[in-house]
């Protein structure tokens, strides 16, 4: 029998809605927070974008407090601290200061892309040489941060010594497969935007795992985007939101995240519903009986340790439907 028990966790990009505001997004995003945190999912992650005015992720420390402020048991963490943006030990020092207030509620979650286009990034970059090839060492500087008294240099990071901050290692193509293994850290795969390498990133991991102080065995999450509801028309309408998410991004336009349509084929060309579609192939669609049948499928196919749901939904409530509607099917209810 296929285990589809398994923990259940949300990743937050912050969009905000049509006719809303950036006040709003944020006041939703803890409002969703709050929801799942009683539902009983295991993490709520908030992404780093910048230079994109219909996301208001890009303070990300600063949202992760708001969040663990304002829930009471959920863990909060970066989906991701894109790392070439940051010095290691200022990442250290602001999750250590919040590791310290909220014991045993944070997660690190690390990226080595920017997280934007390559003007912001070099107006956001620490230094002009491409921080991106020393991800490795910045990762294994922030691992030596949060650990023991006994390992540090000279340079410390006050608060954060011994705070032992989980570190989680995310990719969206295969590199940071590799390196996740080595390191024996857990592994977190982007397939909500680009499912291509998914197949290859999870045996890649498994295979080249080295056991570490961190983990005894692999832990490999997917990040998948989940629409459910109560029948799956209703679904696939609701789909739609996500599907003009997705045009935005393949036609470099800036629209909120927008209500429900009836017929996505006036909005998109035949080429960008191809593109569109294949960004988001990996998403569970459609009523408790289909994401089910969905999800078993998947775990079959994956046997992943914990799944990370993203949901464009355009309605706050059928939004938390949505996710309810998840936890219930992991349940078993």
């Amino acid at each position: 029998m296929t285990n589809i028990n398994i923990p259940v966790s949300v990743l937050n990009l912050v969009p905000i809605r049509k006719g809303d505001g950036a006040k709003e997004a944020i006041d939703q995003m803890v409002d969703l927070a709050q929801a799942v945190d009683e539902m009983g999912y295991e993490r709520y992650w908030i992404a780093e974008h910048h230079n994109t005015t219909t996301l208001v992720s890009s303070a990300t420390t600063i949202l992760m407090k708001h969040t663990l402020e304002n829930t009471k048991n959920i863990r909060v963490g970066s989906g991701g601290v894109m790392l070439p943006n940051h010095a290691p030990l200022t990442v250290a020092e602001q999750l250590g200061t919040m590791a310290t207030i909220y014991p045993d509620r944070l997660d690190l979650g690390l990226g080595r892309a920017p997280g934007t286009d390559q003007l912001t990034a070099s107006a956001l970059r620490r230094s002009q040489n491409d921080s991106t090839f020393t991800f490795p060492s910045d990762v294994q500087s922030l691992l030596t941060y949060f650990g023991p008294e006994e390992d540090q240099g000279f340079v410390k990071a006050f608060p954060g010594i011994g705070t032992n901050v989980p570190i989680y290692i995310l990719g969206s193509s295969t590199d940071s497969a590799h390196l996740a293994a080595k390191l024996g850290l857990p592994y977190v795969f982007a397939s909500h935007f680009a499912p291509k390498h998914m197949e290859d990133a999870i045996s890649i991991y498994r295979r080249e795992f080295q056991p570490s102080a961190y983990l005894d065995k692999p832990y490999m999450m997917v990040c998948l985007n989940v629409i459910a509801a109560e029948t799956d028309e209703e679904a696939r309408k609701e789909a739609t939101t996500m599907q003009q998410f997705f045009l935005n991004i393949v036609k470099g336009t800036k629209n909120p995240l927008s209500p429900p349509v009836d017929d996505m084929d006036e909005l998109w060309s035949a080429q960008e519903k191809h593109v569109a579609s294949s960004m988001s192939s990996v998403t569970l669609l459609g009523s408790k009986a289909s994401i089910r049948e969905q999800l078993t499928d998947f775990q079959e196919k994956y046997q992943v340790d914990e799944l990370m749901a993203v949901s464009y939904i355009f309605d706050p409530e059928k939004q938390k439907r949505s996710y309810q509607i998840l936890k219930d099917v992991v349940d078993g209810k």
